[in-house]
């Protein structure tokens, strides 16, 4: 059985076998991303990352909202500042940008499990995981134009998941799609009903957390790092990492049991 969260903590953790979730715990606050529970986050991560038991991650959320965004309450009192708050502004998108980072380039697939509205940096935190479940009442926006403060930093993961023009229309208009656009586009992987939710994300979790974990983390990174590097830089890199590849016992048993018609026994 899992594990139950206990605490009202800022992220609760609870683990199914190999798939820890993580749930974002501010409901009052639409669980807006707070220099708090971002750093909460941060350090679940940075745990999850460095545990051998952990195959996969999922990020979740209590009550109606997935995520608001930054905590704009948090935020405004700084323009009182004396340099109108650019030290504290500079250090609080350096810490966001490290979070979706880490969410990248940790070596466990992230999943995003979205019961509610993902908003600003709400949207970049779904954008950023690797995969994304998604309630049929969900929706999804990118609203800083509307407010005076251009989505900038959400558009980095939005626009490397999204294609340009549909990317440009949720920065340009800052209107909220729907769940089964948000997938039409590219942003999520699959739309359930509400109550299937947490069923149709353990069952992506437990497919992924089934397979040769070093072999995932192989993948994850190559398939990141392949991205940012042009068509032929790319081909070499990922031959280079092929090759890494079946030098791992988990290839040498993976393609012996496919051609010998049996089950592999992953190392």
């Amino acid at each position: 059985m899992p594990d139950k969260p206990t605490d009202d903590a800022l992220v609760l953790t609870s683990r199914d076998e190999a798939v820890l979730t993580l749930t974002l715990n501010r409901p009052q606050a639409r669980n807006a991303l707070s220099e708090g529970l971002m750093a909460a986050l941060q350090a679940a991560l940075d745990t999850a990352g460095h545990d051998p038991t952990v195959r996969v991650v999922i990020i979740a959320a209590n009550g109606p909202v997935f995520s608001s965004g930054h905590d704009l309450k948090e935020i405004s009192p700084h323009w009182k500042d004396g340099d109108r708050g650019r030290h504290y502004f500079e250090r609080l998108m350096k810490q966001c940008a490290r979070l979706m980072q880490t969410i990248v380039r940790l070596p466990k697939p992230v999943i995003a499990e979205v019961q509610g509205i993902a908003t600003a940096a709400g949207c970049q935190l779904v954008a950023s995981c690797d995969l994304a479940v998604a309630a049929d009442g969900a929706k999804f926006a990118t609203p800083g134009v509307n407010i005076g403060l251009f989505c900038s930093t959400p558009m980095v993961a939005l626009s490397r998941n999204v294609a340009r023009k549909q990317a440009m229309e949720m920065l340009l208009t800052g209107e909220m799609i729907s769940a089964t656009r948000a997938r039409e586009i590219g942003l999520i992987n699959r739309v359930v009903a509400g109550e299937a939710l947490r069923a149709e994300t353990m069952k992506l979790a437990q497919a992924i957390a089934a397979k040769p974990h070093t072999v995932v983390a192989i993948g994850k990174e190559a398939f990141y790092r392949q991205l940012e590097l042009g068509l032929s830089s790319a081909y070499d890199y990922a031959a280079e990492v092929m090759t890494r590849n079946l030098l791992e016992a988990d290839a040498e048993e993976g393609i012996g049991a496919f051609i010998d018609k049996r089950e592999p026994h992953w190392k």
